[in-house]
């Protein structure tokens, strides 16, 4: 008797083992993802049930039901976050439930290149396919709301790169960059140098942007604020050919005319115009900011481009002349240095 029993407590134990065994199997089984990888949607409000269910269906998962006593018992069946998924190869069954409990979903990002213009930022969102589109172009309300009281929007918005995930919206996107833009230039703007000649951050904004706009090396923007600053301060007119072409807009076919810099009808003609323009005309980034508010020291009151990005800077309209012939006329005879003579 004493040996039956024993024998039938060896086979329990060999038939728990072995389900044991099964059991640690079937756990530790990589789902059936290809190598690159499973796209998953996850609807607002989807179950646990629902979502293995599809997975079952399209051969991804080997054993439903399995995941959801798992679920229920772990208390995650009730933490499945809704959103995009990309299911790596390899994966496996507990990491699944963390991955969808922990709602990592697939990130996208979108870059505002610094210098750009309002409008393009506006044309890239339109061009994101996963944001969910509901603006409607620069005089949008709700962008207009957001900036005032100020009239208009350019330059408010932080050039950087976003993460978002698929379904958020274009004005969610878009915030976020007005809100960064206003903690940098009020970081920027506390650690000012002295003696500027702004009277506010916005106008700090506008040189930051004209300075964005000029500037082909990173390391000459210190400089060309310098220049600008220091003209602003001694009455002088910037000179600036980018403030012109933003304000002819879509009239500017590439080719900047001495007309155009004698038209006092624009008020971004700083050829004819004293002080800043009406508004920035780019998106600074912060390293534009940093040079309006932090400007090089010195006497330079010129610049003009030597070819490759780079400019030859001169403190006297005669040496300016001079850079210009050697730089410039040689290369076009019709050629405007910028700033010029008052």
């Amino acid at each position: 008797m004493k040996s039956r029993v024993a024998l039938a407590l060896i086979f329990a134990a060999i038939i728990v083992g072995l389900m044991a065994l099964e059991l640690d199997r079937r756990w530790n089984t990589r789902l059936a993802i290809p190598g690159g990888g499973y796209h998953l949607t996850v609807s607002a409000g989807e179950s646990l049930r629902s979502v293995t269910s599809r997975l079952h269906q399209k051969g991804v998962v080997p054993y439903p039901k399995l995941i959801r006593i798992y679920g229920r018992w772990s208390g995650l069946d009730r933490e499945i976050k809704q959103g995009e998924y990309l299911l790596p190869q390899y994966l496996g069954i507990k990491s699944l439930l963390s991955l969808l409990s922990e709602g990592k979903v697939i990130q996208y990002q979108l870059t505002f290149p610094e210098g750009i213009t309002l409008h393009r930022a506006l044309q890239l969102l339109a061009g994101e396919g996963g944001l969910k589109h509901v603006l409607d172009g620069t005089e949008d309300a709700r962008i207009l709301a957001l900036v005032a009281p100020r009239l208009k929007p350019e330059g408010l918005f932080f050039p950087d790169s976003y993460a978002f995930e698929r379904g958020a919206s274009d004005w969610q996107l878009l915030k976020r960059a007005y809100l960064r833009m206003e903690a940098v230039l009020a970081r920027e703007w506390a650690q000012r140098a002295e003696n500027l000649p702004y009277k506010s951050e916005y106008e700090a904004l506008i040189m930051a942007s004209i300075i964005e706009r000029e500037t082909g090396l990173a390391q000459e923007r210190a400089e060309i604020a310098g220049v600008f600053v220091r003209r602003l301060q001694k009455g002088m007119r910037l000179q600036t050919d980018p403030t012109v072409i933003y304000g002819l807009g879509n009239s500017f076919d590439g080719n900047l005319r001495r007309v155009d810099l004698k038209d006092d009808s624009n008020p971004y003609n700083t050829y004819r115009h004293h002080g800043l323009p009406p508004s920035p005309i780019a998106l600074p980034g912060r390293e534009a900011i940093h040079a309006a508010l932090n400007p090089a020291e010195g006497d330079t009151l010129f610049f003009v481009a030597r070819g490759d990005g780079g400019h030859v800077f001169s403190v006297t309209l005669e040496a300016h002349q001079k850079a210009v012939r050697k730089y410039q006329l040689k290369r076009r005879a019709n050629y405007r240095s910028s700033p010029e003579k008052q």
